[in-house]
């Protein structure tokens, strides 16, 4: 009776593992539209280029001197060659614009939370400086490569 208790418990333990296995290790349904959808969206991914800038690195200063340094390597996502021209050309204007936007907003603690930077407040704000340096459709997304945050 032992040993049949003892089998069961083990079965169960093979069936449970498989059943976790088959339902938690599924691939993910990519998020890019293709297709009619990709159109529809306005989402055209043969002609988006890339324009990867400098990294920023920013300090964050509070009452008893720098903190904490925050460096970022931000790539922005554009429509065709003639906008990756454009932000190449104007990216020493783009870069002042956003350090002058981020110094300010994290030295206030108004993109952070608890010492941690609130990522998607930093990214709106990346994507509105762009649309006011660049025009309005010069770029279509600003893409945050790489955060981190150091304390001093």
């Amino acid at each position: 009776m032992k040993k049949i208790a003892v089998l069961a418990l083990i079965l169960a333990l093979l069936g449970g593992g498989a059943f976790a296995y088959f339902n938690f290790n599924s691939e993910a349904v990519a998020s890019i539209p293709d297709g009619k959808e990709a159109k529809a969206s306005g989402h055209d991914n043969a002609n988006l280029s890339f324009v990867e800038l400098d990294p920023l690195i920013l300090p964050i200063v509070d009452k008893s001197g720098v903190s904490q340094v925050v460096s970022m390597v931000i790539a922005l996502e554009v429509h065709d060659a003639e906008s990756a021209a454009l932000v190449e050309r104007l990216a020493p204007k783009l870069k002042d614009a956003y350090i002058q936007d981020l110094y300010g907003v994290l030295n206030y603690k108004a993109a952070l939370q608890g010492g941690v930077i609130q990522v998607g407040e930093v990214k709106k704000r990346l994507n509105a400086i762009s649309v006011a340096v660049l025009g309005e459709d010069v770029v279509s997304d600003v893409l945050l490569q790489v955060v981190s945050q150091r304390p001093v």
